[in-house]
Formats: structure tokens, C-alpha cells, sequence
């Protein structure tokens, strides 16, 4: 069964940058892209576990505060070294003025 979380409102999180969210124990980062869409991927830099959130959001790239490594936050493919494993990428729907992420 899938689970809807209200993550944030939307005007909590600029566009062209990023929130950390943690929620069960996990830290997703969500995403506010130059289009104005939404996107929610594993809040933890799969390199070295550093959070997400402290990193710098360009067009639709988020690069790890830690190695400067970036990944592609709409599908989490890792672009540039040292980073090499995708992030798991989340569902995400805005309803209102809320942001909800879905957690499987």
C-alpha cells in the first residue's frame, strides 16, 4: 500500500533549491526545480552519507556539500564523480499548497 506524507507547503522551499525532510527515521530530500515542479529523492548523498540539503541546487542538479559530487535530482543518476550510485528517487504530488511524498 502506498503512503502519502505531507512533506512542507510549497512556499517553504525556493525554486531552485532544496529541503531536507525526515520522516520514519529516513531524510529525503525534496526538491523546487526552475519550472516549478516538485521532486523528492534519498536525502543522503550515496557517496559518504552527507545530507543533501546542504548542497548547492542548479537548474536540475544537486551537488553533495562534502565532494561536490552531483546527481540529477528528477531521475537521481549520479552525473558527476566521486559520485557513481544513483539515488532513489520518490513520487511526489502537490495538493493546495501541499507538498506530499510518497514512501511506498
Amino acid at each position: 500500500m502506498s503512503n502519502w506524507i505531507d512533506a512542507c507547503s510549497t512556499d517553504e522551499i525556493d525554486e531552485e533549491d532544496v529541503m531536507r525532510f525526515d520522516h520514519d527515521g529516513r531524510t529525503f530530500a525534496i526538491y523546487h526545480s526552475p519550472d516549478g515542479e516538485f521532486f523528492a529523492t534519498d536525502g543522503l548523498c550515496s557517496h559518504e552519507k552527507v545530507h543533501l540539503a546542504g548542497g548547492l541546487v542548479m537548474d536540475y542538479m544537486i551537488e553533495c556539500p562534502k565532494h561536490n559530487g552531483q546527481f540529477d535530482y528528477r531521475t537521481g543518476e549520479a552525473m558527476r564523480a566521486p559520485v557513481c550510485v544513483n539515488l532513489r528517487t520518490y513520487p511526489v504530488k502537490v495538493e493546495g499548497d501541499r507538498v506530499l511524498l510518497q514512501v511506498g
